[in-house]
């Protein structure tokens, strides 16, 4: 790869440069997967189980360097899962996933040494971000510069959801922030609006492409306005952010 080519931003990775390890828990094989591919995106090894035998048995063979756990599994209790990994690694840090919304079920996952806590259903996004988070800090990765994508002069951080352009700051909605992140992440490639509809809005809004045409514009009225433009159609083909020339 050359290096105009290179990734918008530096792979989160260990202190001693590996990928992050991560765990991913859930009996629902959809969203496993669903987690699982946003976290391979990261540059990250996934290993995943459905039931916390499966769970216990990859973490002895492979310890993890983070867990992404399901409270709610079909042979015993995910907190159960959780006391039995934190025996064999002291220090692991745990997110926590629970259809659970209550007080004393937030209580019970972080007494139990929950690192953190998720409640279905959850954006993939959100996932990452607290992971991220997680990682930084637990001292597993440490790379404060890792929260900025870099794009020409358009500068998005991840941390504190700033943008900015040539130094000119630009307010989005969440749902902006997250499809610009989405295409500075792939700057220079060509994404398709099924691309986007998945990354963006996952499957609540399957087949309705048209939520893709209207949230572009909105971002080219904001990042491109009286700019050269940097967001470009693709007749036929989809979407692709480049930096100026």
């Amino acid at each position: 790869m050359t290096s105009h080519e290179a990734p918008a931003r530096a792979v989160m990775r260990r202190a001693d440069g590996r990928p992050i390890q991560v765990l991913v828990v859930d009996d629902e094989p959809v969203l496993a997967e669903l987690v699982s591919m946003a976290l391979r995106y990261e540059g990250w090894d996934i290993a995943t189980a459905g039931d916390g035998a499966g769970a216990i048995e990859l973490a002895r063979g492979n310890p993890p360097d983070v867990v992404v756990l399901d409270v709610m599994l079909p042979d015993m209790s995910g907190l159960d899962v959780l006391r039995r990994l934190r025996e064999m690694q002291p220090g692991l840090p745990l997110l926590l996933l629970t259809a659970k919304d209550s007080v004393e079920d937030r209580i019970a996952g972080l007494t139990a040494g929950g690192d953190d806590y998720v409640t279905k259903p959850f954006s993939v996004e959100e996932v990452v971000l607290r992971l991220r988070a997680l990682l930084r800090r637990t001292g597993v990765a440490n790379d404060a510069s890792d929260a900025q994508i870099v794009v020409g002069d358009l500068v998005l951080d991840e941390d504190s959801h700033e943008v900015t352009r040539a130094g000119d700051p630009i307010s989005l909605t969440a749902t902006e922030f997250e499809l610009l992140r989405f295409m500075m992440r792939n700057a220079k490639r060509v994404l398709s609006k099924a691309q986007i509809l998945d990354r963006v809005w996952s499957y609540d809004f399957g087949g309705r492409s048209n939520i893709v045409e209207l949230y572009v514009s909105y971002l080219r009225k904001k990042i491109d306005s009286g700019r050269e433009p940097m967001i470009h159609t693709l007749r036929g083909a989809g979407y692709v952010l480049r930096p100026p020339r």
